[in-house]
């Protein structure tokens, strides 16, 4: 189809899509949708092969976040059954993070709930940073700890931060309506923060929170304005206890539409499905991968994922092959700008705005890096029984069709037990 052809052309090329093919994209039919994956697909093995890269994430402290994201298990008033605990030692998220790095992930997120990180914070995860790269070579480590105050991106980056995470998750016109405490404009701040101090920004989005296709492309050309080098693409998981319990929205042909228009609007970048894959996606997991050149390997921040094994062999029974340690994920192109921009940033801060509030994102209601990290106190200990489980396997949710209510799993294992992690 045309309209195809010219998407596979400007991506070859790196030229932006108009909003109009974006949004017809979006539009296709289900006999149309093998033809879309196939367009996206070209465009990602120009830039990335047959690579996917495998990052892992550690919950550095978890639960009782003071901010109301609508989406989130962690927000304020939430009542879902997760994990809650404080900071985690260095050691500790060391060893976490080598769980991770065994199954092949070569990057390591860490993450904490809450507003924001004071100072003390960004020293306590500088150390913990400096213990993961002392016992694990060549891996790379993403920090989400949500709004990031002067100078601490820069602090981050000197302890051997990679890359800062901050999702924008939904359009700037609808961003109110998911999150009061914040306002969009602190996530793109903040986003702005970790680039001026050298940092790869990772931002992306949640789907699946009754947006429009409007709302969507309006966010994904942000991301593209902002540069951003990861776009983790994450789909809503309806948590019993938080505001958007019933929004079950998505089908599987629906995300791979998403994941295709993030390809053409973004065409040179990290495109990662993040959170809610084996919910949303399901069995069309593999045909994922011709679109996306990123996974997270094994459980969430909140919620379990499918077995570290199941996600290695999915990549290799679909004809890819996990990126190594010593290639680099991006485009020489994009990797040449990173290295300059790192180089110029000695003397640099973060964006002239200041920040006024906001939290990352969360990988169990779509993250990404997951949540922000914080303030926030938090209990010891997990709850001693989980939510009730959803409906039998294969019925809807509030009449929606192919929703799987019964693939929503509290995270019980990894950081904060002593249960081995899920990778």
């Amino acid at each position: 189809m045309d309209l195809l052809n010219t998407l596979v052309d400007k991506g070859l090329r790196r030229e932006l899509p108009s909003r109009e093919e974006a949004l017809a994209v979006l539009a296709t039919s289900d006999d149309e949708l093998l033809d879309v994956v196939a367009a996206a697909g070209k465009v990602r093995r120009q830039w990335f092969g047959r690579r996917v890269k495998l990052n892992y994430l550690v919950n550095l402290k978890s639960g009782l976040c003071p901010e109301d994201c609508s989406y989130c298990s962690q927000r304020l008033g939430s009542t879902a059954g997760i994990l809650k605990y404080s900071w985690l030692k260095p050691d500790e998220a060391s060893q976490a993070a080598a769980a991770g790095v065994a199954g092949g992930a070569k990057r390591v997120c860490l993450v904490a709930s809450g507003r924001g990180p004071t100072d003390r914070d960004v020293d306590r995860v500088g150390k913990t940073i400096e213990a993961i790269k002392e016992q694990n070579e060549g891996v790379e480590v993403c920090a989400c700890l949500g709004l990031l105050s002067d100078g601490q991106a820069e602090r981050l980056r000197a302890a051997g931060a990679d890359a800062y995470n901050h999702n924008l998750n939904t359009s700037e016109g609808t961003y109110g309506e998911i999150t009061t405490t914040h306002t969009y404009q602190d996530r793109v701040d903040t986003v702005q923060k970790a680039h001026a101090a050298g940092l790869s920004a990772c931002s992306g989005l949640i789907a699946g929170m009754g947006e429009s296709d409007e709302d969507l492309v309006d966010v994904v050309y942000a991301l593209r304005e902002l540069d951003s080098d990861s776009v983790p693409v994450n789909f809503l998981i309806p948590f019993e206890g938080t505001p958007l319990a019933k929004e079950w929205n998505l089908t599987p042909q629906r995300c791979l539409r998403i994941l295709a228009m993030v390809r053409f609007v973004c065409p040179d970048v990290e495109v990662r499905i993040a959170g809610g894959r084996e919910v949303h996606l399901r069995s069309m997991q593999p045909l994922a991968l011709n679109i996306a050149n990123s996974i997270f390997l094994g459980d969430y921040l909140t919620s379990e994922g499918q077995a570290g094994k199941a996600d290695l062999d999915m990549i290799a029974d679909a004809g890819f092959e996990v990126e190594g340690a010593g290639t680099t994920t991006l485009p020489k192109h994009r990797a040449d700008a990173l290295a300059e921009a790192a180089a110029g940033a000695a003397g640099g801060c973060g964006s002239t705005a200041s920040a006024g509030g906001g939290c990352g994102s969360h990988a169990e209601a779509g993250g990404g890096c997951g949540p922000c990290g914080g303030h926030a106190p938090a209990a010891e200990t997990a709850p001693e029984t989980a939510p009730e489980a959803g409906p039998e396997s294969g019925t809807a949710a509030d009449g929606v069709p192919g929703a799987r209510t019964d693939l929503v799993a509290v995270r019980r294992r990894g950081a904060g037990t002593e249960l081995a992690p899920n990778a």
